[in-house]
């Protein structure tokens, strides 16, 4: 298997459409998955947005530096594009609402439904550290780095987030795996796979 950044001297190097095809069915599920997050289910809106990160990277593949992750400067690119539609849209664009509790958390495609629209729940700062932390398993400085925010506030807007999440699954007596948790199972466990 040819390694990321091979493909991405092929691409700036000799602008070539395969290489860059390739990196893109690499790593356009982990950005639709983030930008879905992000958009706390609107999968439309996540998939247009994860278009425009790919047009981007293209365009602004020679900026990636040598030695640098892909992968990180994807989520970042992902992550700016969708502060930008969201300050484009903020009067017109309506986060979807939490998930009623007639959700069966142990189907597993509605325990994703109902995560990914319980992150509406929380601010896209939080929802964005949180995802980046939980789904994509990057460490503070990583987020840091994609964010731009300092690794103190990174820990905080995950630490917030994962309290309003348990708040909620508490007041709505909520779970997102079983119907009847199991020591170890309950909503913190639940807000913190988030």
């Amino acid at each position: 298997m040819i390694a990321d950044m091979e493909l991405v001297a092929r691409v700036t190097s000799s602008n070539d459409q395969a290489a860059f095809q390739l990196l893109v069915e690499r790593h356009q599920s982990v950005i639709r998955g983030f930008l879905r997050r992000l958009a706390a289910g609107d999968h439309g809106t996540a998939d247009d947005l994860a278009q425009e990160t790919f047009l981007l990277a293209y365009r602004k593949m020679h900026t990636l530096k040598s030695g640098g992750s892909i992968v990180s400067w994807l989520h970042t690119i992902a992550y700016r594009q969708f502060l930008q539609f969201t300050r484009k849209h903020a009067r017109q664009y309506v986060m979807p609402d939490p998930p009623e509790q007639s959700h069966d958390p142990t189907n597993s495609s509605e325990a994703e439904i109902l995560v990914d629209r319980l992150m509406g729940y929380v601010s896209s700062e939080e929802r964005a550290c949180m995802t980046l932390a939980y789904s994509e398993g990057m460490s503070h400085p990583e987020i840091s780095e994609i964010t731009g925010f300092p690794i103190g506030t990174v820990k905080s807007h995950i630490q917030r987030g994962k309290q309003k999440l348990q708040r909620w699954l508490q007041d709505h007596d909520h779970t997102l795996s079983k119907k009847n948790p199991g020591p170890g199972d309950g909503p913190e466990q639940e807000a913190h796979r988030a």
